[in-house]
């Protein structure tokens, strides 16, 4: 069977993130990326517009992209081939980043869960956070807005952190009076933000741990994924919950879903085409 191109597109609360790729068989090579913050826009227009922006750098015309993927909260976008779950494309696109993650952690802008999956992506069980838990990208962009201090600096900032003061609260509007309450005590930003990503950590590892993942690597995926302070914090409550697994994150972790997506669909077009070819 000849190579295809396939096409990923997720969209999550806070950002549109589409891939494109071509696969030969068990090659697959990457083609082009793009993502983009929603913010006030529609999703779908923004969705459309990422897509073709992404189609013209990588100099493929739509017509020769045998299967677009669609997956998170875009399961009604109009030039879709097809839609996935999410846990099924974020399962899939972090085997594809780390073929040694055997677990997934999926932290967004309103929420995260934990995905145990096998060697091939498939996933065997999960977990959802709680929608009100002071454990999402909003709420630390919220914190770092309050705070003065840009998105980019909050991982770096919170590694430099010499007496954190953990935030007690699970209720994002809680949890933001007790960082307010702090700024007031006089406690620094960094302390602030490790304590954040502590509380988060040690969530996340009972997650992990409820969902039967007790050792192996733990993929981390979503906009959280590229915060360096969350994945320490998190590294140091898996050795205080003495679970054996290890948090890793990817530069491409944000694209996970989108990558799955083109990954699926590229598996779903060629099972499609060999049962039209023995139909035929």
């Amino acid at each position: 069977m000849s190579a295809i191109i396939t096409a990923g597109v997720d969209i999550g609360s806070g950002c549109v993130k589409t891939v494109l790729f071509e696969i030969d068989g068990e090659k697959t090579r990457w083609l082009g990326k793009e993502y983009a913050r929603i913010r006030s826009r529609d999703p779908f227009a923004l969705a459309a517009e990422t897509y073709d922006a992404m189609l013209a750098k990588a100099g493929v015309s739509a017509g020769d992209v045998a299967y677009v993927a669609s997956t998170g909260d875009a399961e009604n976008l109009r030039f879709a081939t097809g839609h996935f779950y999410s846990m099924t494309t974020h399962g899939r696109g972090a085997v594809y980043l780390n073929p040694e993650a055997r677990s997934v952690l999926d932290i967004g802008a309103l929420n995260g869960r934990a995905i145990r999956i096998d060697g091939g992506g498939k996933v065997l069980n999960y977990k959802m956070t709680s929608q009100c838990a002071s454990g999402s990208g909003q709420f630390l962009e919220n914190i770092a807005r309050y705070l003065g201090i840009a998105h980019d600096e909050i991982g770096m900032l919170s590694q430099q952190a010499d007496n954190p003061e953990r935030v007690s609260s699970i209720c994002a509007v809680l949890a933001e009076t007790d960082v307010i309450n702090m700024v007031s005590r006089g406690i620094s930003a960094a302390n602030i933000l490790k304590g954040i990503h502590v509380s988060m950590a040690v969530r996340l590892a009972k997650l992990l741990k409820s969902i039967g993942a007790t050792d192996g690597v733990v993929q981390m995926t979503g906009g959280l994924a590229l915060d360096t302070g969350l994945v320490a914090a998190l590294n140091e409550a898996l050795v205080k919950e003495k679970v054996a697994l290890v948090a890793e994150s990817h530069p491409d972790s944000i694209y996970a879903g989108a990558v799955g997506g083109a990954l699926w669909g590229a598996f779903r077009h060629q099972k499609l085409s060999r049962l039209e070819a023995v139909a035929a």
